[in-house]
């Protein structure tokens, strides 16, 4: 008995010992320990600076640009600065994407869809994703005329509501009308915008983006710990989340189905995936469940970060009148008083597109972007990355750099102007789509967005706090992404 009860105290220490050996040339970061790695030390930073991406910028604080840590049983390293990642946006082996149990919950366990997918079959979906969007006019000029038609829409919406309500909720005011951007290419029609029923599917996908953070969590970490604290750890919320949505797009799907061969049935994404089903010579990697895990990803991420940038662009415009004055003057002069701005006047709008530039910016609505996985050893820097290593970019870290903007915490769209004012400059530290082989494929839809959503919005109205003198909070609510906190303000036209 004593030498067994020996044998297994060996055995313990010995298990310890290896399960708290860093590989070889890993970066430095927090000490690892037994099963949970640097759990304990991320949970108390997390509860200290309330938000993940600055518990990130702590320990890039203390490690250096790149940061090796472990979360659970997973490796996981942080990228923080301009050279560093360059350099992971730039080799093939960072270019996996995570595969864990958070990354396959919205996809039935299985690797579907485009975001949270690699290899062959995602290439293949990607390409034929990218493929259709553009033949729907995604980049073209159907699309820009949807978005004016959808600009004109929102506005004469708000109208019917300032005039009838003293305060309005703006921080999910554009959510249905940026909704409606993608949902028109994906399933061929829109919806109007007083859509109670699009008003919760637009709130369930922002709560979604909410439960857990970019890295997956305790939940991604320790799988079962979902039967011990299913609501803690994030999966009973997530998948509460999750089923509603499964079904709407479920019924959705249907419904064009049943009407596939009809003449009057709208051609759209969901129609051309459903023709390719019945092609005998379709790839294997073309199913329904991959057509719903589809949908899902360009449902949630073509309206989540749109959607949230705008609702943080307002706030920040409540802080800074004098710059509310400037985009005013500035669209009088280009557009006039008598028509709603096109896509054709954003080059003789420098000022205003720099002010949508600076609100990307200060506002890092994905501060570490979508995350990432070694596919194979790699270098980086100095270091050596295994495979299946998570890899996090901060993009936070570029867009807040204070030895590149000099007051990175200051609101100043003239950072992203020419001397003369007259023309708009690009800055390498400004990467709010990402980078490289991964870059968001609705890069073009999102900018035709939020160029033609918010000059709409400031063209046609001005806008008050609810309460005299208390401005919103633009600390925002942390997850996925960040979202804009809760806010209402009071509309007024402005006089023709």
């Amino acid at each position: 008995m004593w030498q067994n009860l020996v044998v297994l105290v060996i055995f313990v220490i010995l298990f310890c010992l290896r399960d708290m050996r860093k590989p070889l040339h890993f970066p430095p970061g927090p000490n690892w320990f037994p099963l949970v790695g640097s759990g304990f030390e991320v949970l108390r930073l997390v509860k200290h600076f309330k938000f993940y991406h600055l518990m990130w910028a702590e320990l890039m604080r203390r490690y250096g640009p790149i940061v090796g840590l472990r979360l659970g049983r997973d490796r996981v390293v942080i990228v923080s600065g301009l050279d560093a990642i360059r350099e992971v946006y730039s080799k093939d082996q960072f270019d996996g994407r995570p595969d864990g149990f958070f990354f396959r919950i919205r996809s039935f366990d299985k690797r579907l869809g485009v975001v949270f997918t690699d290899g062959a079959n995602w290439e293949i979906q990607r390409r034929f994703s990218v493929k259709t969007l553009k033949s729907l006019g995604m980049g073209r000029t159907g699309m820009v005329n949807s978005l004016e038609r959808e600009a004109e829409e929102m506005i004469h919406h708000l109208r019917k509501l300032s005039r009838t309500q003293k305060v309005i909720s703006m921080h999910n005011a554009f959510d249905i009308s940026v909704l409606n951007a993608i949902w028109t290419l994906i399933a061929g029609k829109r919806f109007e915008l007083d859509d109670k029923k699009l008003e919760w599917v637009m709130e369930t996908i922002h709560k979604s983006f909410r439960v857990i953070d970019m890295s997956g969590g305790v939940l991604n970490q320790i799988p079962p710990i979902r039967y011990v604290l299913p609501d803690k750890s994030g999966f009973a919320p997530l998948l509460n989340l999750l089923s509603p949505l499964w079904k709407f797009l479920q019924g959705t799907i249907k419904c064009i189905q049943s009407k596939l061969d009809q003449p009057d049935n709208p051609d759209c994404f969901i129609a051309s995936y459903l023709r390719e089903l019945n092609n005998n010579e379709r790839h294997s990697s073309f199913t329904n469940e991959q057509l719903l895990c589809l949908c899902l990803d360009l449902f949630q991420a073509g309206s989540e970060t749109t959607s949230n940038t705008l609702g943080y662009g307002i706030a920040h415009m409540l802080h800074h009148p004098e710059i509310v004055q400037k985009i005013h003057q500035e669209l009088d002069s280009v557009v006039g008083r008598y028509r709603l701005p096109l896509l054709s006047d954003r080059p003789y709008l420098p000022y205003t597109e720099a002010v949508l530039c600076e609100i990307q910016r200060i506002s890092n609505i994905a501060p570490l972007a979508i995350a990432h996985r070694t596919v194979a050893p790699v270098q980086l820097g100095t270091y050596v990355i295994p495979k299946n290593t998570i890899t996090l970019v901060s993009i936070y870290s570029l867009h807040m750099d204070k030895t590149y903007w000099g007051d990175p915490e200051a609101f100043r769209p003239e950072r992203f102007l020419s001397e003369m004012g007259d023309k708009l400059i690009t800055h390498e530290y400004f990467i709010p789509f990402g980078s490289g082989k991964r870059r968001c494929l609705g890069e073009s839809l999102a900018k035709s967005s939020l160029f033609l959503f918010f000059t709409a919005f400031m063209h046609a109205f001005i806008v008050e706090p609810a309460e005299e003198g208390k401005l919103p909070e633009l600390d925002g609510i942390d997850g996925i992404t960040l979202s804009p906190s809760p806010y209402y303000v009071k509309l007024k036209e402005r006089l023709i």
